[in-house]
């Protein structure tokens, strides 16, 4: 209302002045100039009375760059939307209101381009006269939530590094995928499923023997992510895409399970994935206050995937010395002098356990291992 009241304030002053020096042509701007003020106060109060804002999102949940649709909508009160714009975060720049009408609709097409929780503020709709000489503001007040998650992007073997499919293989499956390790015979049990009877035995006359097979838990590919000291926000993100990316790839593959920090346990993903919505959530308001729990890693048999948001960063000697099958470092970027495995959501794999064995070998300290040595 600055504009009103300073534009009656000069009809006042020009009034005063008329009166004093008895100047009767000045008096005909002084009552225009408080007349336009106080109809122009008198059309914004008027219009502004009942006006009601409605705001509709259509996700609460989405991926990284995926559109979400918000609908605003001003409803007048007892008279018809006076001339005014409706001011959203979302928008580039204030919509204006379609004028005399009972109802003003804007359709907002949003995306997020980082993952995280994001607070949209309540739209308000500024009322205001013609000449744009008072205004009131018209909150709402019903703040939204999105949660945005990370997106998924394909895994992609390195040349040299694999068979193009995003990690080397061996024999038509991804070497990386989730073994169940074969723990000896036993007289086969009603109900147990075909594909573990021991046809050799049964060859033999030995009856029906099934496969004793040992549990796969500790078998299965391992990804644990690290997201202390990155160097910024896009490494940061980086690094949780690229471990929501493998764990989505080695869970179709085979399954795989998923060290978060916090957990004292990893958490395991079947082909089906049908906890990954939980373990994608978590991922999305990951932050870089504390690291994951290595205590177990070395015992572990399986492959492990080391996602460190810090680019360059020493892997921990739990994974470096630890038996087993595939040991991998993945980090935003390429490491200088170092052929990658694969390549993932602007992340690279590096085969550390291979590297960590050349250099035991005499005559093989401080070398690179070769591409073939990493397929």
């Amino acid at each position: 209302m600055r504009p009103a009241a300073a534009t009656a304030l000069l009809g006042i002053g020009l009034l005063i002045v008329a009166a004093t020096f008895d100047a009767e042509p000045i008096y005909v701007p002084g009552v225009g100039f408080l007349l336009l003020a106080a109809v122009s106060a008198a059309w914004v109060a008027a219009g502004a009375r009942g006006v009601r804002i409605e705001r509709s999102v259509s996700l609460r949940r989405v991926v990284e760059e995926q559109p979400v649709r918000v609908d605003v909508v001003v409803t007048a009160g007892r008279l018809p939307l006076p001339s005014g714009l409706i001011d959203d975060p979302l928008l580039p720049a204030p919509a204006p209101m379609a004028v005399g009408s009972r109802r003003t609709r804007v359709r907002i097409d949003a995306r997020f381009g980082r993952r995280g929780r994001r607070v949209l503020a309540a739209p308000r709709v500024i009322v205001r006269d013609p000449f744009g000489l008072a205004t009131r503001v018209v909150a709402s007040e019903d703040p939204a939530e999105v949660l945005v998650l990370p997106r998924l992007e394909p895994v992609l073997a390195s040349p040299g590094g694999g068979d193009g499919t995003g990690l080397a293989a061996r024999r038509g499956r991804p070497a990386v995928a989730a073994e169940i390790d074969l723990d000896g015979l036993r007289p086969y049990r009603e109900g147990a499923p075909a594909s573990r009877i021991f046809w050799p035995a049964v060859a033999r006359g030995g009856g029906l023997m099934e496969r004793r097979l040992r549990a796969d838990g500790d078998t299965r590919p391992l990804v644990v992510v690290d997201p202390r000291f990155p160097a910024g926000e896009d490494e940061l993100d980086a690094a949780v895409r690229a471990a929501a990316s493998l764990c989505v790839y080695l869970a179709r593959a085979g399954g795989c399970a998923l060290l978060l920090p916090g957990d004292r346990r990893p958490t395991g993903l079947e082909p089906t994935l049908a906890g990954w919505p939980h373990l994608h959530v978590r991922l999305a308001v990951l932050d870089a206050q504390r690291g994951p729990n290595i205590a177990g890693l070395a015992a572990r048999r399986g492959p492990v995937l080391y996602v460190a948001a810090r680019p360059g960063v020493r892997p921990p000697a739990a994974l470096l010395h630890a038996p087993g099958a595939r040991r991998l470092l993945v980090v935003p970027g390429t490491l200088p002098g170092r052929p990658a495995a694969f390549t993932v959501a602007g992340c690279s794999g590096y085969d550390v356990g291979a590297r960590h064995a050349a250099g035991r070998r005499p005559g093989g300290r401080g070398q690179s291992p070769s591409r073939e040595a990493l397929a």
